[in-house]
């Protein structure tokens, strides 16, 4: 990875239409980095975003590609839900790593305040099952409700656990200028943003128990790019790469409610032993066998065998507070069952054993989906850079000397889920 670009997020930017905000990402990555690229050098790009219900239009990537004046390079959309971020950065990796390409921009955007918020909920619920899980269910928080529940009754997890969580990612985003809970920095910022406490998280409204409102993530309008390239060409555009060394991607079926609960079939990590888990009936609703597959491969690839002690930055995919905890376990970071005592113990906090969600993750920055895994990769990207505080306008989100970053991208209940190992 050579640059990256991510616009302001809001509730509504309304002030631009999908293309413009495209474009404000996209020249931030050509012309804010310290780069020696030009448009021209780009052999083809990747656009994802989540529906083409939003605007009414197919083909929505082929509009942004003639916007952007890239035409008539290679071109291919990437759709995957929640996870359509984290597909799109595995894509655009293995243009390059296969040798088709030399130079992909890798585009996300979301504009998702073209309907109202009901709307989109139904919108994002039509990723589930809709002839058996949707009728039932209804929006995600509901499905989000039952595993959170579940979390809590087999491993003692509690609503201020939850609540840890999202207080460190919303208090993140306060010093992030692009965030859209920040309304200090961000000129779209909610103008009930700001820093919040434990009680604040714990007395907001219940949407579905243990769920409360700021225990959810956001619904954004923007736009993030991520620029990649080959050895030879990404010595050549810069002098400080940052190196995609694991990649992975899991599934899951699509119900929850298919998925075994087997003692034997648990992947274990290469640091974990097999007595840890003895009594655990895997993968159940607690947790999502995709995303820990996702990991077991780009571990594998990266040489990662001890997470939490290589991994210096995460950001990962924080619908909802609960499932951050579950994805501390599925990537490793903890055992099952202790996630959220890792949170309860400072270690996911920008100066602890590793940052997570430093921008703000989608509770605290955005959740824009097409933009959100690629926001993630720009966020790593500038954290391993050693410039977030640069371009946040803070150095309070600047992990200090981070060398290793991890991106996680998810979608629906757990169906797709990507995890990439970045260094430096």
């Amino acid at each position: 990875m050579v640059a990256g670009g991510v616009t302001y997020f809001s509730k509504a930017r309304k002030d631009k239409t999908q293309e413009e905000l495209v474009a404000e990402a996209a020249r931030m990555a050509l012309y804010d980095n310290d780069i020696n690229l030009d448009k021209s050098e780009i052999d083809g790009s990747v656009t994802g975003y989540f529906s083409d219900h939003f605007e009414q239009q197919l083909k929505f990537g082929a509009i942004i590609t003639d916007y952007l004046g890239l035409n008539p390079k290679s071109h291919v959309r990437i759709e995957g839900g929640g996870a359509t971020g984290g597909l799109a950065i595995r894509e655009g990796y293995a243009q390059v790593a296969s040798g088709l390409l030399d130079v992909v921009m890798v585009i996300g955007f979301e504009k998702m305040s073209e309907v109202n918020t009901a709307k989109g909920n139904e919108f994002i619920a039509l990723a589930s099952d809709t002839d058996f899980d949707f009728p039932v269910g209804g929006y995600y928080s509901g499905y989000y409700a039952l595993m959170a529940r579940r979390h809590m009754e087999e491993f003692g997890t509690t609503e201020e656990q939850m609540a840890m969580v999202a207080v460190k990612n919303r208090n993140n985003a306060q010093h992030n200028k692009f965030a859209q809970t920040n309304p200090k920095m961000n000129p779209y910022g909610m103008k009930d943003g700001g820093s919040i406490k434990v009680e604040d998280v714990l007395k907001s409204p219940y949407i579905a128990y243990p769920l409360k409102r700021l225990d959810i993530c956001l619904m954004s309008d923007g736009a993030s790019v991520a620029i990649l390239a080959s050895e030879e060409k990404a010595k050549k555009i810069t002098d400080t790469p940052v190196w995609i060394t694991g990649s992975g991607a899991g599934s899951d079926a699509m119900r929850a409610g298919d998925r075994p609960r087997d003692k034997k079939s648990l992947p274990l990590l290469p640091h974990e032993k097999p007595e840890w888990y003895k009594n655990l009936d895997y993968p159940g609703v607690h947790s999502f066998r995709a995303g820990r597959e996702a990991a077991r491969q780009a571990y594998k690839m990266a040489g990662i065998t001890n997470p939490l002690k290589q991994l210096d930055v995460i950001e990962l995919h924080d619908a909802y507070t609960s499932s951050e905890i579950q994805t501390y376990e599925d990537l490793g970071l903890a055992k099952y069952g202790d996630g959220g005592k890792l949170v309860q113990e400072g270690q996911t906090l920008v100066d602890g054993e590793v940052a997570v969600n430093p921008s703000g993750g989608l509770i605290g920055n955005m959740h824009a989906v097409g933009a959100t895994g690629i926001m993630q990769a720009v966020e790593v990207f500038w954290q391993l850079q050693g410039v977030a505080g640069k371009f946040h306008g803070s150095d309070k989100t600047q992990v200090k000397g981070a060398e290793t970053g991890l991106i996680h991208s998810h979608a629906g209940t757990g169906t797709y889920v990507t995890v990439s190992v970045l260094r430096r």
